[in-house]
């Protein structure tokens, strides 16, 4: 099954980038997912943690910044190259310690794309960027 962002390319469009969110940012989820596995409430937690981490999809193509977030309802942010105006990285000091932040991406047209708990956000800065050079 191909994934949303892949099904979503244009003819003359190719991925450059994917990302996706951080398992330190779910810690909590799975921390209490695994202490309470003996009660289904544990069980309950891991497959809230695997859902969120398997439907989380982050790419820059040379056209645009594609986030889609959901299983049964949908989130999608599709921001074009062009109108990427800036790109803001907050990181905690856990973030800094296990390389993960959130992004927010502002642009012509509207004020702010928030992309939360993504695995090294530098480095999805650094690729979106190069892109934007391209």
């Amino acid at each position: 099954m191909a994934s949303y962002i892949e099904g979503s390319l244009l003819s003359d469009e190719t991925i450059l980038h994917q990302a996706r969110i951080s398992l330190w940012s779910m810690f909590p989820l799975i921390f209490f997912g695994v202490i309470l596995t003996p009660v289904v409430i544990g069980l309950v937690l891991l497959v809230i943690a695997y859902i969120r981490y398997k439907t989380t999809e982050l790419a820059i193509t040379n056209k645009r910044v594609v986030v889609k977030t959901g299983l049964i309802s949908r989130n999608i942010i599709e921001i074009n190259i062009a109108k990427v105006e800036s790109v803001e990285v907050a990181q905690s000091v856990l973030g800094r310690l296990f390389d993960f932040g959130s992004l927010s991406i502002s642009g012509t047209g509207f004020n702010q794309a928030p992309i939360p708990n993504i695995s090294d956000p530098m480095g999805f800065r650094k690729a979106l960027t190069q892109a934007q050079a391209k």
